[in-house]
């Protein structure tokens, strides 16, 4: 479980806004993604390689600045054995660390807070051997951990399910223990999850052609608890929070890097962003009787494809993707049927915009314009003003509708 450390919305005021407020307004506890855990047992397993000794608890640097520790809940070192004889060891029993040391293992368990997370509690191991010089890190799905198969991820087929910010918080994290302890940073991660391939099957991994176990994944290595009833209301205390500070431009993003898009586009200070999460009715309800002048909705194409819709939760459990509609869409915007039929059968939303965009067909603005549409049905008689903005998982603006009125 975590140790100590510097928790998302500590140190918040209780009349503080933004992502931070809202959640300190909650009243639950945060937790950490897997991508941390997995961060944790790397830094502690590439440490031990070096050093021969685990440091517990593990300290990291998150993508925020907080430093949480970790501890371990298990820990392994291989050392090479001494040939006998005439016998040579095999590749696998070559030292590849001082000491004779061929690998090390550290492990860290999940603990997602207050969040009702399928991995709450799963055992994240690291194993952690020497690489060929010059190849940097070298990421390997281990049991448990899913392989990709299909298109429309942001990892290449073949590749492990590892996505890409817990990969550079790995990276990082071995880069310094690599300047801390002379190594050469040059190693082959072999992430595992215990049970990870049955805790898979209550995921959406299987049908995203995601096989063998789970992904590990986090943006800001902060599992935000989800609670509908506790999260809507902090939603409402930072809608209050703004409208008191005489904020007249608010957005509502569905996570960190839709928030950062906001922000680099329209200068908002913290007190103006609201952590919409899935729960863009929400936002839009509330803002019907407390209005704010204009209101941006930012958020990852796939779940606002699902506003456009008319889908007012955008939880995955609760709403999914049409792929059917995004391909009307995409014959509204000029897409031959070859293009659509590939749109209604691509394996994630996010192919299918790529699809599109690689054509020159705007299936993003088209959704950003309905997903805006749907918005103001909502808003309808109250003076906000709503612009949209789609972004991918890099955080790439790939659609956008303008400000419009009721």
């Amino acid at each position: 479980m975590a140790a100590a450390g510097s928790e998302a919305g500590a140190g918040v005021g209780a009349g503080a806004g933004g992502r931070a407020g809202q959640l300190k307004s909650s009243g639950l506890r945060p937790g950490w993604t897997t991508g941390a855990c997995a961060t944790a047992a790397t830094r502690a397993a590439y440490t031990a390689l070096l050093t021969g000794e685990f440091p517990d608890p593990v300290v990291i640097t998150l993508p925020k600045g907080q430093q949480p520790a970790f501890a371990l809940a298990a820990e392994q070192l291989t050392v090479a054995e001494q040939p006998t004889g005439t016998e040579e060891p095999t590749a696998a029993e070559q030292p590849t660390g001082p000491g004779g040391r061929t690998a090390a293992m550290a492990g860290v368990v999940k603990d997602a807070g207050d969040d009702p997370d399928v991995t709450h509690g799963a055992l994240i191991r690291s194993t952690v051997r020497s690489g060929e010089p010059g190849t940097g890190v070298v990421f390997r799905a281990g049991p448990g951990v899913g392989t990709v198969t299909k298109a429309g991820l942001p990892l290449p087929v073949g590749e492990p399910a590892i996505n890409p910010v817990p990969r550079q918080m790995i990276r990082d994290a071995v880069a310094e223990v690599a300047a801390a302890h002379g190594g050469s940073g040059d190693v082959v991660v072999e992430i595992a999850v215990d049970h990870g391939e049955e805790i898979a099957r209550s995921t959406w991994n299987p049908r995203l052609g995601i096989l063998g176990g789970l992904s590990i994944l986090g943006t800001t290595g902060v599992v935000v608890p989800y609670s509908c009833s506790a999260w809507i209301d902090s939603i409402r205390r930072g809608v209050d929070v703004a409208r008191a500070a005489g904020r007249t431009h608010v957005a509502g993003c569905t996570g960190s890097t839709s928030e950062k898009v906001a922000v680099a586009e329209h200068g908002l200070p913290e007190d103006a962003l609201l952590d919409m999460g899935d729960f863009a009715g929400a936002v839009l309800k509330y803002l019907k009787r407390h209005p704010v002048p204009r209101l941006t909705i930012a958020g990852g194409f796939a779940k606002l494809s699902k506003l456009a819709v008319g889908h007012l939760d955008l939880h995955s459990a609760r709403s999914q993707v049409d792929k059917g509609y995004l391909a009307g869409l995409a014959r509204r915007g000029g897409a031959d049927e070859a293009l659509a039929e590939a749109v209604a059968g691509a394996n994630t939303a996010l192919e299918a915009v790529q699809l599109c965009r690689a054509a020159g067909v705007p299936l993003g603005d088209l959704v950003a314009e309905a997903a805006r549409a749907t918005a103001l049905s909502v808003l309808v008689g109250s003076p906000v003003a709503v612009d949209v903005i789609c972004i991918d998982r890099a955080g790439t603006v790939v659609g956008r509708a303008e400000p419009l009125g009721p």
